[in-house]
């Protein structure tokens, strides 16, 4: 019999950016835990092939919202209709990101630093007030809980040349969910940072073609290879079970050991 607090029957998470990469690797993985899952991604036919694969895997329902988090508006009203569809909201994965850096930091440009800032930041401070807005509601009914989770990254704790403008972003998110942990623990809220290494994703595509980046970065990763969208599933359910239900206000990295070396 499975440890029972893995189980997320009747538990509803939604996950940006879950239609590809990490994010679709959480998404696969609360699925699979019988988890009711909200899809958020901007591109229609990838949150329709998501869906397909994540609704085959266990006994939730799993539906897909086409949302840009950068849009204020598209996030409010995406949380409210995935409340009304849903009836609660129990976990959200601020997940959503780009990358963006520069030949250097002295000749970086404003838009640069903008593309980063409208979905790292802004829109994950417009995802996750609103998700602790619907669990607010719901304690205060008489249901508390609830978990909220930003996925930040390496960058954001350690020096990241030429891209100050992503670490930024990572380093003020992380701080971020440091603060909602103090100021919603209150209401059995939680709220974690995830932090990954070197993972295979659309974003580092560039780096996996690259012999030179393979022979100096990805050999020094203890675990000697890249890591996976898969290698996520774990810790995303982890967090959005009871299983972490007095785990808040922490920082959870997934490098293969890379920051230790």
């Amino acid at each position: 019999m499975a440890y029972a607090p893995f189980d997320l029957s009747g538990k509803v998470c939604v996950v940006t950016g879950g239609n590809k990469g990490i994010g679709l690797g959480m998404v696969e993985a609360l699925a699979a835990s019988n988890a009711d899952v909200v899809i958020w991604g901007r591109k229609a036919e990838d949150n329709a092939a998501a869906t397909k694969k994540a609704e085959a895997l266990g006994t939730g329902r799993v539906k897909a919202w086409q949302v840009d988090v950068g849009e204020e508006a598209e996030v409010v009203k995406a949380m409210a209709e995935a409340e009304e569809e849903f009836g609660r909201i129990d976990c959200c994965i601020a997940n959503a990101g780009v990358g963006r850096g520069a030949a250097n930091f002295h000749e970086m440009t404003l838009d640069t630093w903008r593309y980063n800032e409208r979905i790292n930041a802004e829109g994950a401070f417009f995802t996750l007030r609103e998700a602790a807005k619907s669990m607010v509601k719901r304690a205060k009914a008489g249901d508390p809980g609830g978990s909220l989770v930003g996925t930040a990254s390496l960058a954001g704790i350690e020096g990241a040349g030429r891209n100050q403008a992503y670490a930024h972003t990572k380093g003020g998110l992380i701080a971020m969910m440091n603060a909602i942990a103090v100021e919603y623990g209150r209401y059995m809220i939680r709220a974690n940072s995830i932090l990954p290494g070197w993972i295979a994703t659309d974003m580092t595509a560039g780096g996996q073609g690259s012999e030179v980046f393979t022979t100096k970065v990805i050999s020094r990763v203890p675990i000697r290879r890249w890591g996976e969208p898969e290698d996520f599933g774990g810790i995303a359910v982890y967090l959005a079970s009871d299983a972490s239900r007095y785990h808040s206000g922490d920082t959870l990295i997934v490098d293969g050991g890379y920051a230790k070396f």
